[in-house]
């Protein structure tokens, strides 16, 4: 359970790093005011200033941010001074007029400055993904090629509810080593092995030998004589895989083929499931919120480290599909407002931004409360 907070922090922490990192950076180079640099939303707990930027832990761990001078539109005045202080430094837009002011900069290095975020992500997914190549990466193993692969193994890769398997305490990721009953012990080399011992002993209570991460454990189960159909005796259903690994140039090439593979895959399963929402009313899938992370961290980290560098890839992935969705308080969003600023020749009006960016938000942090509660309901 220690363990699984820790990674589960740890990927936490560096998606949100890699991301607030490239707002940072592009900011930089633009001449932009960086006013903070954080890591979780406030309130603050620690933080201390170097050069013009405050460097921050902050209380609530499910984000980050990078404060740009100018990047938010200011709020109304709520005193006399205060409302000559702004008639002197900002335009009619509301916004600063100093150089150093996000909104200042061309349309282009804004948009650089809000989509380096997404960059950095994917960038940060390619980097993951050529290291698990390097490393091994799993790989289903095609029949008369074992000699290419090294750990072969018959893995679990799917558990129906209530089945014997699930019943019995058995985990997606299990390896099967052995089947007994009785003194009749049998080996498990292949897939047929497993379904013809138990076509053999259905009905009697057997004893499983698998692996899991580093343990070896044994499991007591009873093969269903008459199963539901498609679910088989035990429940599972299983996979010939092995580890695979590449030079690292090949590894570099192959972390990048992953990477839009990946990032096409669930871009398409993004619009399936807002289409099917839309139009059906109905959701398609499963959604997951910061526990439902959590609770998948704590599967992956019993398969092994390269099993969890596929997983904050994959999740670094899916935070940058999220973000360039043109939603408010996204970056998405923000780019969608510079497309409208240069369509119309100027900018949005600070307040209709500021209410748009703020609903928006609301929305998000609404639908954040209803998934964790979902991801609770389903953990308890």
């Amino acid at each position: 359970m220690i363990l699984t907070i820790i990674v589960f922090l740890l990927i936490l922490g560096l998606l949100i790093f890699a991301h607030e990192l490239g707002h940072f950076v592009s900011a930089k180079k633009a001449g932009a005011r960086v006013e903070e640099f954080g890591f979780g939303f406030p309130p603050r707990i620690f933080g201390f200033k170097k050069g013009e930027t405050t460097y921050s832990i902050n209380a609530i761990p499910l984000g980050g941010f990078v404060k740009i001078f100018g990047e938010d539109p200011p709020s109304p005045s709520t005193s006399a001074k205060a409302t000559a202080d702004k008639e002197a430094t900002e335009g009619e837009t509301g916004r600063s007029k100093s150089s150093h002011a996000f909104y200042n900069k061309p349309i282009w290095q804004r948009a650089i400055i809000l989509v380096m975020g997404v960059v950095m992500n994917l960038v940060l997914a390619v980097v993951l993904l050529s290291i698990v190549h390097m490393l091994g990466v799993p790989t289903y193993v095609e029949q008369g090629q074992e000699a290419n692969y090294r750990n072969v193994q018959i893995q679990i890769v799917e558990i129906a509810k209530n089945s014997p398997a699930e019943n019995a305490g058995i985990k997606v990721g299990d390896s099967i080593i052995s089947l007994a009953y009785g003194s009749e012990k049998t080996q498990i080399k292949e897939i047929e092995d497993v379904q013809k011992f138990i076509a053999f002993h259905s009905g009697q209570e057997i004893s499983m030998e698998i692996k899991r991460g580093d343990e070896t454990i044994i499991k007591n189960l009873t093969p269903r004589v008459d199963p539901p159909k498609e679910e088989g005796a035990l429940g599972i259903a299983m996979s010939k895989t092995g580890l695979v690994s590449y030079p690292w140039y090949t590894a570099i090439l192959k972390g990048f083929e992953a990477t839009g593979k990946l990032a096409v895959t669930m871009i398409t399963m993004f619009w399936l499931l807002i289409k099917t929402l839309l139009l059906q009313g109905k959701m398609i899938g499963d959604v997951a919120g910061p526990v439902g992370i959590a609770m998948l961290t704590s599967q992956v980290v019993h398969l092994g480290w390269v099993y969890v560098l596929q997983f904050a890839a994959i999740l670094s992935i899916n935070l940058a599909i999220i973000n360039i969705l043109p939603f408010p308080a996204l970056d998405g969003g923000r780019l969608l407002f510079l497309l409208i600023e240069k369509i119309k020749g100027k900018p949005i009006k600070a307040k209709t931004e500021r209410i748009a960016n703020s609903l928006g938000f609301a929305v998000l942090i609404g639908l954040m409360l209803v998934v964790t509660l979902r991801d609770v309901i389903k953990l308890f």
